[in-house]
C-alpha cells in the first residue's frame, strides 16, 4: 500500500515526539555521549535532526554550493548554527522543530529513516529503549532496501537476501540476513554494531563490507 505524503508526516512527527520524550530524561553527561554516528555525540546528532527539520531545498542548495558541495563541512555549518550553547536549548530547538513539515527534498522516507536510524544511534549505546512505529520502520525498510539516498543502503546489502522475523519484510536474494526489522534497518544505515544482532549465512559478508 503506498501511504500519502500527510500519513508520512504524522509518521515523522510522531517519531520525533517519541525522540524529544526519550531526550528530556537524559543528564548533561548523557548529551556528551559517543552515539553510534560516527564520532558525534548526542548534542551533535540532536542537532542535525533539527537542521534537517528547518532547512528547505533552496536553503540546502546554498548551503552545500557555500560548503563547496562537500557534505561534511556543510553538515559542520549546519551544526553550528542549530546546536545550543546547552543541552536544553539543543533540545528545545527540536522540540520546536518536531512538527515541521519543511526538508531539503521530498524523499519523505528518507527523513523518516533520519529521525529512526539517528534515535538509535543516541539510544543504543545508554541502554535506552526507543521502539519506533512497526508501520515507520517498514516504510524505511523498503526505502532503504530500494535507494540508495543519504546511505549507500541499497548498495551495501545488494546480492543479500534479508529477512524479518517479527515482520513480513523480505527483500533481496543471496546469502541470508536475518533479524528483528529495525535491526535490518541499522545494518542498512550502516552502523557495524547491528551484525551482532543478526544471523544468516550473509552476517559474515555483511560485516566485510561495513569494516
Amino acid at each position: 500500500m503506498t501511504i500519502t505524503d500527510a500519513h508520512f508526516w504524522d509518521l515523522i512527527h510522531a517519531e520525533r515526539v517519541r525522540l524529544v520524550d526519550m531526550l528530556e530524561g537524559l543528564s548533561d553527561e548523557d548529551w556528551r555521549a559517543r552515539t553510534l554516528c560516527s564520532d558525534w555525540t548526542v548534542d551533535q546528532v540532536v542537532a542535525h535532526l533539527t537542521a534537517g527539520a528547518s532547512t528547505g531545498t533552496w536553503a540546502w542548495i546554498r548551503s552545500m554550493a557555500g560548503a563547496g558541495f562537500n557534505a561534511s563541512r556543510h553538515n559542520d555549518r549546519r551544526l553550528a548554527r542549530y546546536r545550543g550553547a546547552t543541552p536544553a536549548a539543543t533540545l528545545e530547538a527540536f522540540r520546536r522543530a518536531a512538527t515541521s513539515t519543511t526538508a531539503p527534498t521530498k524523499d519523505h522516507a528518507a527523513w523518516l529513516g533520519e529521525v529512526i536510524v539517528h534515535g538509535q544511534d543516541i539510544a543504543r549505546p545508554l541502554g535506552v529503549p526507543v521502539t519506533p512505529d512497526p508501520v515507520a520502520v517498514g516504510e524505511v525498510a523498503r526505502f532503504f532496501a530500494a535507494k540508495d539516498f543519504a546511505v549507500n543502503s541499497r548498495g551495501l546489502v545488494k546480492g543479500l537476501a534479508l529477512e524479518a522475523d517479527d515482520t513480513s519484510f523480505r527483500s533481496g536474494r543471496g546469502p541470508l540476513l536475518r533479524g528483528h526489522l529495525l535491526d535490518l534497518v541499522m545494518a542498512m544505515a550502516g552502523r557495524p554494531d547491528s551484525c551482532a544482532a543478526l544471523d544468516g549465512d550473509g552476517v559474515e559478508e555483511l560485516h566485510r563490507r561495513l569494516r
